[in-house]
Formats: C-alpha cells, structure tokens, sequence
C-alpha cells in the first residue's frame, strides 16, 4: 500500500503545474490549443449545450452544426463549463491519469500479475505509474487510458464477480471517454474474444450482457453521433474524405514507425526502454522454451505487430475498390484499432519483467522500471512544449480585446478569417470565424470556402490534396507558407504573391482577415492595413486588414 500511496502521489504532482502556472503553463498545440479547447469554450458561451441535433453555432462558418462539438453528456465539457480552461485542463488531466493509473494497477494485480512477492508488487506499481503518465491525447481523456480499467471490471465478470463495483465501473467511464476515438475499437474487440471464448468453452452470457450494456450506454451518452450517422441527409466534408492513398512500400515502413515509435494521439513512449526490455524477455522465452507458460506473453506480442501492421495497412492504395463500393470506410477511420496499443504495451512490458525477474536479477527490473518513468516524466508537456507558446500567449487575450475594441462595432456583425494562425484563437476570442478546424461541417460550405484560396491551392499540389481530400482545416490557405499555421512575433516571413478571391470573401460576410505576417501585395487582393497591434504577453504580431467589396484582379 505504500507504493501505491507513492505513485499516486506522484500522479498528483505531474498535474500540479497547471494549477501552479495557470495560463502560464505549457501545453500541447496540435489537436488541443487549436482545437478542442476553444471548442468547449464556444460550445459552453454559444447558449446551445444542450440545443437540438438540428441546431447551429453562429460564431463559426455562419452556423456549425451542434453536433460536430458532440455530446454535452462528456465530463470534459463540463469541466470546462464549470472552471476557467487552463483548469478544467489540469483537472482533465489529474483524473485522467489517477484513473489510468487505478486501472492498471487492478488489471496486473487481479489478472496478470497474482504474485505476492515485493518485487511483483514494484512491477504492478511501477508499470501502472509508467502507464499513466504517458502523454495521451487531452481530449481523448479515458479513451484509451481508460481500457485497463474496463477490462478489469469486464474480467471480473467474465471470473463470476457480480459486485457493484463492476458495473460503476461500465457506467461511469462512457461519461469521461470518447467511443468513437477509444471505446468503439476495445468494445468491438472485446465483443470478438467473447465469441473465440464461447466457442472454446460456453457462452459466459453475464460477460455478453456487460458488452452490451456498455455498448448501449455509449450509444444513448452520443446520441448525437448516432443521429448525424444515421439520419442525417446533408452531405458532409466526411464524404469528401480520402483515405487509401500509400503504395506497398510505404505501407511497411509506416508499419515498423508506427510498431517502434507509437503515434502522436497514442503516445506509449515505448521505444527506449519497453521495446529492447520486450525483446530481451522473448529472447529468454525462446531460450527456455517457456511458450506454454508465457503464452499470454507471447500472443501480446504478435497482437501487438498486427495493430500496427492494421494502422498501416488502413493508407494501403489496395483499398481502393472497397471504399468505392462502401463509401462509409472512408467516413470512418479504422485504423484507429491501434487506439488498443497502449494497455497491450505495457501489459506487455509487466510480463516481460516478470520474465526477466524470474530468469536473471529483480535489480535488472527495477532499473527498468526506473529508466522508463524518468523517460515519461521528460515528456511532461512542460518540457516537450517549453518552446511553444504558453497558454496566455496563445490565445492573447488581451490583445484580441484591443483588436476587438479597434473594430468597434459587435462581432457578431461581421466575420473574419486568419493567416498564419489557427483560427481557434480568433474563436476563443469571440469573434466569428468563415474559417475552422472541424472534422464535421457541410460539404457545401467547404466547395464554397474553396473559392476563396482555390488559386492557391492550385500553385501547391499537397496544398490542394489536403484540403480536398480531408478538409478538417477549413484554414485560408496560401502557398508561401504551406501547411504552416505558428508564425509567433519572431517571424521574419512576408507574403508577397498571394492570390485570394475575396470577393467570395466579401459575400460570405467576412470584413476583417487577421493575418500573422505581412501581406506585401495586399492592395491586389483588396485588402487594406488598418492597423499592427502588438502586446508583450502574445505570442503573436497581428496585421489587421479590412477586406474591401468587388471584384478581384
């Protein structure tokens, strides 16, 4: 009890600069400042929490559906309906971790690791720790940190347990987890090892009831998915998505990146440590001929290469005809099986210290475990994004106030559109952006944004097939800077040949384009300086132009 008492305790300390720093603090970017983050605030302000699936947010492309923001039944958006954002982030992330690091200690204690030595003990806590301060997705929550703990609760019953505890467990982690970016691929997964359990042995019915009882919970919390899925007639920019596109050879190689270094939004930070102690522990499998007794061992590993192999495979060109004849598995990203990894990799490195203690020395295991929490607390994001904007500098508050005040009139009265920066922080801002960063939007808005930067697009081929073929960043484009989206007060870039049809600009109500770099051929994309507005505690020099009416040259 003690270690565990210890590593929760250090749980709780890796959550501690958030509520230290406040805005101060440093956080991942990609997929959470440009993003999520300003979603809840504008979801929470825009009156329509709780609107109807046929119901629209103005501030963004002259009415985002309700829907593409999710459910209002996800704790993370009450958290940030009840705290400032850089909090409800902090709590986001100390429960999150508490409760991958609860899961997985329960899941080696009870099912994987039943010894009783002291050294079995290191190996559950220091794994369960090691496991919950990986650097997960923010917004995904328990979507995959959760796993342990619901195959915990799943096991238990599958073993005969029918205590409460079991069922708190299935009720509550649909409330602080996505299903489609976690839960849909462990559920669909642990639905087929019933099956392959019932045929080689019975069917354990209070296991199937559990499956579906979990199932239906997260189809009743998003309920709004289910509608946009199944009764929706608009097309969407998820029509237009493309996703079969790598040759063969590509294919492999992204197989071995993804099996040796993990991917962005499931960061096992395995490679350094987990990955040669996994090896060793089959060399010493393999040398003693213990296939039998490991056996789970050995099949973690083989299912371990398959998910990436899978992950892969999903970008294969091979895929071509199927997704012709079956349109919605571009719709759906099923790669995303490799969502699975995390829970399988360090079940998996448990074992293999198991192995290792059994074979060598338990101070091998223990400098292990050692090695890999010093590896994961390196990735605390105060450290990997030290040389990122901090919160406050990012979304620049106070200088989008003097932006605001500048114009002078209520912002719901005109729109505007960024350059150079994500469009998130315009949102954050209040103001009402024609451009976004959303996965679900009509596919009519997206033809209809293309007018405006499609001369841009068309000077830069992987421009043009980013947007066309995915869309996601409905962002103003322009070929000088690529699929760049930071240029901070430190940058020397100029825009110099760009070719906007702001004329559609114009008609799709946009008054204003915020632009991180200066525009040197503005006047023939008329639009016109009116002013540079600059503030220590933001990250950015924002160029304020006023886009005039008529016809481009």
């Amino acid at each position: 009890m003690k270690l565990f008492a210890f590593g929760m305790m250090i749980v709780c300390l890796h959550a501690l600069p958030y509520f230290l720093l406040g805005e101060d603090a440093h956080m991942r970017v990609h997929d959470n400042l440009d993003s999520n983050i300003a979603w809840y605030r504008v979801l929470v302000r825009s009156g329509e929490l709780f609107g109807s699936v046929h119901a629209t947010i103005p501030q963004v492309i002259n009415g985002l559906p309700r829907n593409a923001y999710g459910t209002e039944f996800s704790g993370i958006v009450w958290l940030h309906a009840l705290f400032p954002s850089v909090y409800a982030y902090g709590f986001s992330q100390l429960l999150t971790r508490v409760f991958a690091f609860i899961g997985m200690y329960m899941l080696l204690k009870t099912h994987v690791l039943k010894e009783r030595e002291a050294t079995a003990e290191w190996i559950r806590v220091g794994v369960a720790l090691a496991f919950a301060l990986t650097p997960f997705w923010p917004s995904g929550m328990l979507s995959t940190l959760g796993m342990p703990l619901a195959l915990w609760a799943l096991l238990n019953i599958r073993a005969g347990d029918r205590s409460l505890k079991n069922y708190i467990v299935l009720t509550l982690l649909p409330l602080y987890s996505s299903f489609v970016l976690g839960f849909f691929f462990f559920l669909s997964a642990m639905f087929l090892f019933w099956i392959v359990d019932a045929w080689r042995r019975r069917p354990n019915v209070p296991l199937l009831l559990a499956l579906v009882y979990m199932t239906a919970l997260y189809f009743a919390i998003e309920y709004r998915l289910v509608h946009s899925f199944l009764f929706a007639t608009e097309p969407t920019s998820r029509d237009e998505y493309f996703h079969a596109r790598l040759s063969l050879w590509r294919s492999l190689r992204l197989t071995l990146k993804n099996y040796i270094f993990g991917h962005t939004h499931v960061m096992t930070i395995h490679t350094l440590v987990i990955l040669p102690v996994t090896f060793i522990a089959l060399y010493i499998v393999w040398k003693r001929k213990w296939w039998r007794n490991e056996r789970l061992f050995w099949q973690l590993h083989v299912l371990n290469f398959i998910l990436s192999l899978w992950y892969a495979f999903w970008f294969y060109k091979g895929w071509l005809p199927a997704t012709e004849a079956f349109p919605f598995l571009d719709r759906f990203n099923f790669a995303r099986y490799h969502f699975l990894r995390p829970v399988i990799i360090y079940v998996l490195f448990a074992l293999s210290l198991r192995i290792i203690w059994r074979a060598w020395d338990r101070r091998i295991v223990l400098f292990a475990l050692f090695a890999q929490l010093v590896v994961a607390l390196l990735f605390h994001e105060q450290i990997v994004y030290r040389d990122k904007p901090t919160f406050r500098a990012f979304y620049a508050e106070k200088q989008f106030q003097d932006i605001k005040q500048y114009i002078g009139k209520p912002v719901h009265t005109y729109r505007v559109v960024s350059i150079g920066m994500h469009p998130a922080i315009a949102q954050y801002n209040g103001f009402y952006t024609l451009d976004t960063y959303n996965n679900f939007y009509p596919l009519s808005y997206k033809h209809q944004f293309r007018q405006i930067i499609a001369s841009e697009l068309n000077k830069n081929k992987k421009l043009k097939e980013y947007f066309d073929e995915w869309g996601g960043r409905c962002y103003i484009f322009v070929a000088e800077l690529g699929k760049k989206y930071m240029f901070t007060k430190q940058s020397n870039k100029r825009i110099r040949h760009m070719q906007l049809h702001t004329n559609v600009l114009y008609d799709m109500g946009g008054r204003y384009v915020l632009s991180a770099v200066p525009i040197d051929n503005a006047k023939e994309n008329r639009l016109k300086l009116l002013r540079t507005f600059r503030h220590k505690e933001s990250a950015w020099t924002v160029y304020l132009y006023e886009v005039e009416g008529g016809k481009t040259t």
